[in-house]
């Protein structure tokens, strides 16, 4: 396999799950609910989040290497398995990050006055928006990892500046003026006999994605055995606390009916620094805010392309993705292939629907492609763990082996329950529409990525001795 350089260490893996991972849109998601917003941040944490880090940390050290979740499903699963985790993983970044991106638009606009903000539903706009950060992520991944890695610490630091503001904003908001929102245990426990509720548990899931990002990028860290442990450690604490803290906080700030989906951020802090005078309060969140998304979608377009890359080069997508520049050392081929179809992808959601329609229905596809390799992940935790115990005779059930299943069945039980929920089409869309975009535009982008498989294999089996893919 080509050669990548290994420039990451222990503090840049930090910066790089957070930033992957925090992505702030969440807490306005998630503030919309209402208090008991805070027990399903919870549920997720121990049901879902726990159980990936658990299943990350035994797969990224029983399997290193370049490709992650796709080498470890195809260990446990087979090469279609394999395949079918890597491609979905991959194309399910083709939705997410034109949602990013929109959210980061829309959250630009924040940081001027009235007027910069009256181009939130123009569309000329977010799409040139969009485009410029898409193609500037895709060009720092060309020049490489030490290079595209300072954006990404960047974005991992403002993110952690943004969440602090946030945290003091809400503090600022309930000793001045009280809470926006009140907590009773009422409020505070979720009502599981609402689909609605069952819907923000699923999408709360989607926000703890991201673990499993760092180790595709196995060749290129540094001692990847010691450095995933401490950063994933480390970043878990982090991340929950911004979580659930900065929706508590949105909660204090305003009241939950009045909070945006995509600007409810600086929308409470502004709200705030009217109150208190100090007018710059949420124009500077909402830089840092910007700074963090853009920081994010890079980490996510740097990290993905290493899938089709690693992939191209078992031959079950064209050998060109495998490529790696010849100055820079990078998979520049998939990196390019990546950026042409997520503007593609930009193009279509903006098509004949409004930019709050278009994050919708981005967000449900975005959780049904990326949670399904997660299946993979969480089953083959348990699965990989047994194979190994009953190769060295041991006893394929003790307190680690239970853990082991109980972490990885709980961890496949929420990805099923975010897939279903994914599917229900949202009060006042028109449902047959709203699957046919969602449902059927997952299941075309499968069936495409079973096509490549196909066809390269069968060509594979024909020409077994291929030469190595060129680093030109």
């Amino acid at each position: 396999m080509p050669s990548l350089r290994r420039v990451l260490g222990t503090w840049d893996l930090i910066l790089f799950n957070i930033v992957a991972i925090v992505a702030l849109r969440w807490l306005s998601v998630a503030a919309q609910v209402g208090p008991s917003s805070l027990a399903l941040w919870l549920l997720g944490l121990v049901g879902f989040f726990v159980p990936l880090a658990l299943a990350v940390l035994d797969l990224s050290a029983r399997i290193p290497g370049e490709g992650g979740l796709y080498l470890w499903t195809k260990a446990a699963f087979g090469d279609i398995h394999g395949f079918i985790a890597g491609w979905t993983y991959w194309v399910s970044n083709l939705t997410y990050f034109p949602t990013a991106l929109l959210f980061s638009a829309g959250i630009f606009l924040h940081i001027g006055d009235a007027h910069w903000q009256s181009h939130a539903n123009d569309a000329g706009y977010n799409l040139g928006y969009c485009l410029a950060v898409l193609w500037l992520a895709t060009g720092l991944g060309i020049l490489g990892m030490e290079r595209a890695k300072w954006l990404q610490n960047l974005g991992g630091i403002a993110t952690w500046c943004a969440a602090a503001l946030i945290l003091a904003g809400g503090v600022l908001a309930a000793l001045r003026f009280g809470s926006a929102t009140a907590f009773t245990t009422a409020q505070l426990w979720p009502d599981f006999g609402k689909l609605s509720t069952l819907a923000s548990l699923a999408t709360i899931a989607l926000a703890f994605q991201g673990l499993e990002l760092g180790p595709i990028m196995g060749g290129e860290i540094r001692d990847p055995a010691k450095q995933i442990p401490r950063a994933t450690l480390s970043s878990c604490v982090v991340i929950a606390a911004i979580y659930i803290a900065g929706t508590a906080s949105l909660l204090v700030a305003l009241p939950a009916s009045t909070i945006d989906i995509i600007s409810g951020i600086p929308q409470a802090l502004s709200a705030i620094g009217q109150r208190v005078h100090l007018p710059w309060f949420g124009s500077l969140t909402a830089a840092l805010v910007t700074i963090g998304t853009v920081g994010g979608v890079t980490a996510w377009i740097t990290a993905t392309a290493r899938l089709p890359f690693v992939v191209g080069l078992d031959r079950y997508l064209p050998a060109v993705l495998g490529r790696l520049h010849p100055r820079f050392g990078t998979p520049h081929v998939a990196l390019l292939v990546q950026g042409m179809l997520t503007s593609l992808m930009l193009l279509a959601a903006l098509s004949g629907s409004s930019i709050h329609d278009a994050y919708i229905i981005l967000i449900d596809m975005t959780a049904i492609m990326s949670l399904l390799p997660l299946a993979y992940i969480l089953l083959a935790y348990p699965l990989l763990r047994r194979r190994a115990r009953r190769q060295r005779g041991e006893a394929t059930l003790d307190g680690r082996m239970l853990v082991a299943w109980l972490a990885g069945l709980s961890g496949f039980g929420f990805v099923v329950l975010a897939v279903v929920t994914s599917m229900i089409p949202p009060a006042g869309s028109t449902p047959a529409l709203f699957l046919a975009k969602v449902v059927g535009g997952s299941a075309l982008l499968i069936a495409i990525g079973l096509m490549f498989y196909r066809h390269h294999r069968a060509l594979h089996r024909r020409q077994p001795a291929n030469p190595a893919p060129s680093r030109a």
